[in-house]
């Protein structure tokens, strides 16, 4: 079947098959940042924006963003990189597996809640497994990513 949907930016149209979840043909047409992780929509590896939101793409069929929006970290623009560099100077970006979704993540919560109180932030980021930092040290880089957007 043929989706057409907002990719990035760009209007895309590709030929999907009825159960093909958006991870796998994300990944087949190249977005690498969108990663496989547990194929049960509990990692939040593969996490993408759909219309604004995160969503694991593995549990997203690809038929469903037709006529929608989908954003990748290779999309996010400026934020993107200024909040991955906020990340690796607190040693929060390790190995980096996590790191596309929970910068994807991070975005979307800017945009709902530009203050999140630390039980706020933990909620909405409930969905980022990370192995590597124990999550204190993202924290600290989340916050002053936040504070300093909200700055300028």
């Amino acid at each position: 079947m043929t989706v057409t949907f907002t990719l990035n930016g760009r209007a895309v149209t590709w030929d999907v098959a009825p159960d093909e979840p958006l991870l796998d043909a994300l990944r087949r047409h190249g977005l690498v940042s969108v990663r496989r992780g547990c194929d049960t929509a509990a990692c939040g590896t593969c996490t993408v924006l759909l219309d604004g939101k995160p969503v694991p793409s593995c549990a997203v069929p690809a038929p469903r963003v037709d006529g929608h929006t989908v954003v990748t970290v290779e999309g996010a623009g400026e934020d993107a990189r200024r909040l991955a560099e906020a990340l690796t100077a607190e040693g929060a970006d390790q190995c980096g597996w996590c790191g596309p979704a929970l910068v994807l993540s991070v975005l979307a919560l800017r945009e709902e809640n530009p203050a999140p109180d630390d039980a706020e932030l933990d909620h909405y980021l409930a969905g980022n497994l990370c192995r590597c930092t124990g999550y204190e040290s993202q924290r600290r880089a989340i916050r002053e990513f936040l504070a300093e957007k909200s700055k300028g």
